[in-house]
């Protein structure tokens, strides 16, 4: 595909898709959003938070955009997908990846502030969507994937997209851009008081 030709992904990308095709994990973001992804913790410093590792696939997209100084923390509740993630990016000091449901990460870290928060799972997308908003600094930006109609979405997904739009699309406190990128794509910033 002539547009994926100049991404440049980071190194460790191949070994990472291979280990993902291997354990037959399917539900991996693709390298156009990972790109997107790179630019976005490029634009910013301080603490990134990712819902969802899946086998790292996303996470060293945003590693690879990341200053020295920034950190990511990444949640998977699946211990067996994060392993993959664990085994290729488990080195990177800047990355700490937490093996828990997403939800009660989401409680366990309120107060916290975040510079990003790419959420990729259904926890901070789907239901604990207000914890997750509220831990992104003003400022800061909310990413979400898989927007537009999927091949592997069940039939009553397309109402739940719809439903998580409209939220989104009524808050006061964000500015959104729905882009038809990859899978379609939501930008948000967090506008407010810092």
């Amino acid at each position: 595909m002539k547009e994926l030709e100049n991404l440049r992904p980071p190194a460790v990308l191949e070994e990472i898709e291979r280990a993902t095709a291997e354990i037959g994990f399917t539900m991996a973001s693709d390298r156009q959003t990972g790109s997107m992804l790179r630019t976005l913790a490029a634009a910013k410093s301080g603490a990134f938070l990712e819902l969802g590792t899946g086998t790292g696939i996303s996470t060293c997209w945003i590693l690879d955009g990341m200053n020295a100084i920034s950190t990511l923390v990444s949640v998977e509740d699946d211990e067996k997908v994060q392993a993959v993630a664990r085994r290729h990016l488990g080195g990177d000091p800047r990355l700490t990846l937490k093996n828990m449901d997403g939800e009660a990460f989401l409680r366990s870290v309120r107060g916290q502030q975040f510079e990003l928060v790419f959420a990729d799972t259904w926890p901070g997308k789907y239901y604990a969507l207000d914890e997750a908003l509220s831990l992104i600094k003003p400022g800061g930006l909310y990413v979400i994937d898989d927007m537009l109609p999927q091949p592997n979405w069940p039939d009553d997904h397309a109402p739940k997209v719809a439903e998580l739009i409209a939220a989104l699309e009524r808050r006061q406190d964000l500015v959104l851009t729905k882009l038809c990128w990859s899978s379609g794509l939501i930008i948000a910033t967090r506008i407010g008081s810092a």
